[in-house]
């Protein structure tokens, strides 16, 4: 399909004038979702020793990410953004680690095989430890407390002791972040990415899914197809590792204030807590502490879009976060829920080509379909997931833009969190292995399956 001329750029009315930026500058502006520390004096005390601490990641390593973000606004790159709803103190460990690695390696496979172009790899770990939540306390019982808004902030336990928001869980986050980083690099850089051999890749509980032989028979073909590439030029180099990249939201602003530092040679500022934050839909206030906050950083930033957002508001996002319109800078993550994707997504691309601003559209098909059963579970239904993304790809075919990428809610556990999918998992099978503290995941099996369906739309979609 051929791409429509876009048209000229529209003025924005400026919400405010732009005044000089700070990593502070964020505390002049209403700030929603945080929590409140009782103890000042010891709130001060944390934020310092923070920043004292060694950055999670480098500034190379978010300006290579702002590349290839760019790539993929062009379409020569898709991405694969996954990762827990919010991450536990409790799951920093191997075991998890590895299995979201590999999760994310499988379907980035599943990916490049299908859609012949490269995968950009984030991951919603090493730093996804707080919340938003819909209110600021929690009753049960006739016992009301302050509500839990992740490790980074409070524990889960329904106790006064454990719900006080405490901010030396920020320098445990840190420390947590910062050894997730150091397995996932470890593992990457030591072969485990290795497209020689994918087959390492299965997960233990593998064979039970109906998409097994499917994708072993993916796998053969790949490594008959680089065997047979060897044969006629030699080794080939290149395969053993992949980038990876981490994300999380930006929403605890004292946290990622202090990781927010000035480096040599680099004009500006980073937020060195992950490589891409974004900002979520309970935090995109025009005037908010959020969006001033990632106005003044240098990594690419991402927005959540829903249906409340209105055209102008979003027009002026795009002008506040980009105002000098730089390629690999935005990405705009829509999420509608499969009943409302059709009468909300066409009227904001609509309103972004009318800026001619270059954007990164990817699709969350996730938040949009939660839902709570009669017992009080919260979960999704793996048919809602697919129909969310397919309408998706079908839009912005029909408007002359392009699905970038997806951003997923996923474990490489085996978990029962979400219904649907090729086991048709019901409502009885939630009770067999509920894990998450927030959000249900699509487990190992169902994140396969959805990316095999990806390619499969994406290619129908092109047509």
């Amino acid at each position: 399909m051929a791409t429509p001329e876009i048209p000229a750029r529209v003025p924005l009315r400026p919400v405010r004038e732009t005044q000089p930026w700070k990593a502070d500058s964020w505390r002049a502006h209403p700030a929603a979702q945080l929590p409140h520390y009782e103890d000042p004096a010891e709130l001060r005390g944390a934020l310092d020793e923070l920043a004292r601490l060694p950055p999670l990641v480098t500034s190379w390593e978010v300006l290579a990410l702002r590349n290839q973000l760019a790539e993929a606004q062009q379409g020569k790159r898709f991405l694969l953004q996954g990762g827990d709803c919010a991450e536990t103190f409790d799951d920093c460990n191997n075991e998890v680690i590895a299995n979201r690695l590999k999760v994310l390696l499988q379907m980035s496979l599943v990916l490049v095989h299908g859609l012949r172009m490269p995968v950009l790899r984030v991951g919603r770990f090493a730093g996804q430890y707080a919340k938003p939540r819909s209110a600021d306390t929690e009753t049960i019982d006739g016992v009301t407390l302050p509500v839990y808004r992740g490790d980074l902030v409070n524990a889960q336990a329904f106790t006064a002791a454990a719900r006080r928001p405490d901010p030396r869980r920020m320098l445990e986050g840190h420390a947590r972040s910062a050894l997730t980083m150091n397995f996932v690099r470890a593992l990457v850089d030591g072969g485990f990415a290795d497209l020689h051999h994918p087959e390492y890749w299965n997960l233990a509980w593998v064979d039970r899914s109906p998409l097994a032989p499917e994708y072993r028979h993916m796998v053969e073909g790949i490594s008959s197809a680089m065997h047979f590439m060897e044969t006629l030029a030699g080794p080939i180099t290149g395969f053993q590792r992949a980038d990876f990249y981490t994300s999380h939201e930006a929403l605890l602003l004292p946290y990622e204030e202090s990781m927010t530092r000035q480096v040599p040679r680099q004009w500006g500022w980073f937020d060195l807590s992950t490589h891409f934050p974004w900002i979520g839909m309970r935090t995109a206030a025009l005037d908010g502490a959020h969006v001033e906050f990632c106005r003044g950083i240098r990594n690419p930033v991402a927005v959540k879009v829903g249906p409340s957002m209105h055209a102008e508001q979003l027009r002026q996002l795009i002008e506040i976060l980009n105002p000098d319109d730089e390629p690999g800078r935005l990405a705009l993550v829509h999420r509608m829920g499969a009943g409302g994707i059709a009468q909300h997504l066409p009227r904001l691309i609509e309103a972004v080509q009318a800026t001619g601003r270059r954007v990164l559209w990817v699709c969350d098909p996730m938040h949009g379909n939660t839902e709570k059963l009669g017992n009080g579970v919260k979960t999704r239904r793996f048919a809602n997931i697919r129909s969310e993304l397919e309408q998706a790809f079908d839009i912005h075919a029909a408007a002359g833009t392009r699905l970038g990428g997806v951003h997923l809610e996923l474990t490489g556990e085996d978990v029962t969190e979400c219904m649907g999918g090729a086991r048709n998992l019901s409502e009885a099978d939630l009770g067999r292995a509920y894990k998450s503290t927030v959000d249900p995941r699509l487990n190992y099996e169902q994140s396969l399956e959805l990316a095999m369906l990806i390619v499969r739309k994406s290619g129908v979609a092109a047509q």
